[in-house]
């Protein structure tokens, strides 16, 4: 890697692994933090429900105004978005107590930050081909590692200080990243327009980009069934271990391991799709979610919930880095940050109906029966995504 390389990369490092950091707090803790400020498990179901619902809606949306080229652009959304989850994280530190309140300012903090995840991934393409050489398996998994260290820390931190401690450290590392985004700014290039520029338009509508995308979209379908488990296991970990004998400081082991894992997969996918295709990496990553969730469902204690963690290797940390180059290889220029907004959009949706679902199955039958309904849902998906990757044949291409 070139000096100028590495100093793109590291700059992309520090925005990915302060996001990831504040991933942790908002996403891994919810169920910590809102159960401690008087939140039942159905609603913090619907907290989170609403969060990726209004997630979904608004990220295809967001892309479509950056996909225009307009001044909407990936950097400029992505300090607006780190602005917001600032803001809101004081408000939550300053907050004693109100239901209602804390239930408006977490459901939004929590969408903002949806939102903002595929414009980060975007942002990569984008300044990659202005010729900011950056290694994004390297960025991406080292903001896992954040996720992971900050995760460890703050399960150990939360029964030594309180709840509280995940806004503080959210404020600090959102700090840190607005800092760094506002100089990460793309060197000013006149690029040369092709023909296929000339011709190229931006998909907007659903329907049509559907059409246009037929397997791509049904892929998406699949990513939703994959990460309706994955959201059940991340959003109600503390409920799935506790009868284990876990703890919240088990609970930041549970997620340090899994997020740790994800890093030397992310940063050999380049060396990785060389031999196998991304087709066949997407679908490995939704047989590793299933193993994943069957191995939780079956543990007898926490150690086989530490092994169903290590799958992420070959789930999550496969699925983000080859859904990712997925949408550069399928998706025409004015399309891909939408692209990358639709896959986020799995991940968002599957989070809807687990918080939906899984609120109220812990609530009537326990956390068992939640893995068993999220086994069966991960089934479907898999053999969704084999009809849209191999059944229905080689997708959409750049250009068509």
């Amino acid at each position: 890697m070139t000096k100028a390389g590495r100093f793109w990369t590291l700059r992309y490092i520090i925005i990915n692994a302060t996001y990831f950091a504040v991933y942790s707090g908002i996403h891994a803790y919810a169920s910590v933090f809102l159960l401690e400020k008087g939140f039942s498990n159905t609603l913090i179901g619907i907290t989170l429900a609403l969060a990726n619902i209004l997630s979904v809606i608004f990220q295809p949306l967001v892309a479509g105004l950056i996909d225009k080229q307009g001044r909407l652009t990936n950097r400029n959304v992505s300090m607006a978005s780190t602005a917001l989850l600032l803001a809101g994280s004081i408000l939550l530190l300053l907050i004693k107590n109100g239901i209602v309140v804390i239930f408006i300012i977490f459901a939004l903090i929590y969408t903002v930050q949806m939102v903002y995840q595929p414009i980060l991934t975007a942002m990569y393409f984008e300044y990659e081909a202005a010729g900011c050489h950056i290694y994004y398996g390297l960025a991406r998994g080292l903001g896992s590692c954040g996720f992971a260290v900050v995760s460890v820390f703050t399960g150990m931190a939360i029964g030594r200080f309180g709840v509280n401690i995940l806004m503080i450290l959210d404020i600090i590392f959102l700090t840190i990243a607005l800092i760094v985004l506002y100089f990460f700014k793309k060197p000013a290039v006149t690029a040369p327009v092709s023909s296929s520029d000339e011709t190229e338009v931006a998909h907007n509508n659903l329907i049509v980009f559907t059409k246009t995308y037929p397997a791509f979209m049904l892929f998406v379908v699949a990513g939703v069934c994959f990460f309706f488990a994955h959201n059940a296991i991340n959003d109600y970990m503390i409920q799935i271990i506790t009868p284990l004998g876990g703890t919240e400081a088990s609970m930041g082991t549970a997620v340090f391991i899994a997020a740790l894992l994800e890093l030397p997969t992310m940063a050999l996918i380049n060396k990785i799709m060389k031999k196998i295709s991304v087709k066949n990496l997407l679908l490995i990553s939704g047989t590793a979610f299933l193993i994943k969730t069957l191995l939780m469902l079956v543990a007898p204690n926490m150690a086989v919930v530490y092994i169903s963690q290590a799958m992420q290797i070959f789930a999550y940390a496969v699925f983000i880095p080859a859904g990712a180059y997925f949408v550069n290889q399928t998706m025409a220029k004015f399309d891909q940050v939408k692209g990358q907004a639709y896959i986020n959009c799995s991940i968002t949706l599957g989070g809807v109906f687990s918080s939906f679902i899984c609120g109220r199955l812990l609530d009537i039958r326990g956390p068992h029966f939640m893995l068993i309904v999220s086994l069966a849902v991960t089934t479907v998906g898999l053999v969704i995504a084999f009809v849209a990757l191999k059944v229905l044949g080689k997708p959409s291409v750049k250009n068509t």
